[in-house]
């Protein structure tokens, strides 16, 4: 009883302002799984500002992206977990992931909100189908990213595309069957220095 006494004007305050608002929807309400917005563009040449001239710090990452913040943590690549940097939007929404290479500059650069753009309009949340990807520009992922499908963004030489393949369950040494492959979802776009 001493439940239903705290939560009942939270219910009624919800039922009368859900009954006197005009805007509430009338049929199945959807989410949106890719984005209109752009903070930023990956390209063959680096990700926004990013490139492989970039110094591998905090400081030179939040000026090849104006308006970006910049953090250090850790995260998970194919084999392993290593330091990064992350960029954050004024929203303070992580939309990179900047790892270190050789002789302090970046290494790669991993897109990880549907906020940002591939070299062909590829997006965080497209298909496999809707990107229009070849299963032969593809190999499947391994360690860490097991059960994924990586494969090379169309015409480009430097980004890569990692697909998420809902409720497969292997084999993980080869890709899903075709029909599978086809409804993967983007879940990051790599940019690799040249």
């Amino acid at each position: 009883m001493r439940l239903f006494q705290r939560f009942l004007p939270v219910l009624m305050a919800s039922v009368l302002t859900g009954a006197c608002s005009p805007t509430l929807p009338t049929g199945p309400v959807s989410v949106a799984r890719t984005s209109n917005i752009t903070l930023v563009k990956i390209t063959d040449a680096g990700a926004g500002g990013i490139t492989s001239e970039t110094v591998y710090s905090e400081k030179s990452v939040e000026q090849a992206l104006p308006g970006f913040s910049a953090e250090g943590f850790q995260s998970a690549i194919e084999s392993k977990t290593e330091w990064a940097i992350g960029a954050f939007n004024s929203d303070g929404f992580q939309v990179l992931q900047v790892y270190k290479g050789r002789g302090g500059k970046v290494r790669a650069v991993h897109g990880v909100t549907h906020h940002l753009q591939g070299p062909n309009g590829e997006r965080i949340g497209m298909t496999f189908a809707e990107v229009g990807t070849s299963r032969g520009d593809c190999r499947v992922g391994r360690s860490l990213w097991r059960g994924m499908a990586i494969c090379k963004a169309d015409g480009s030489k430097n980004v890569t595309l990692v697909y998420a393949i809902s409720q497969y369950d292997g084999p993980f040494d080869r890709l899903p069957p075709s029909d599978q492959l086809r409804q993967a979802a983007i879940q990051r776009i790599i940019w690799t220095a040249p």
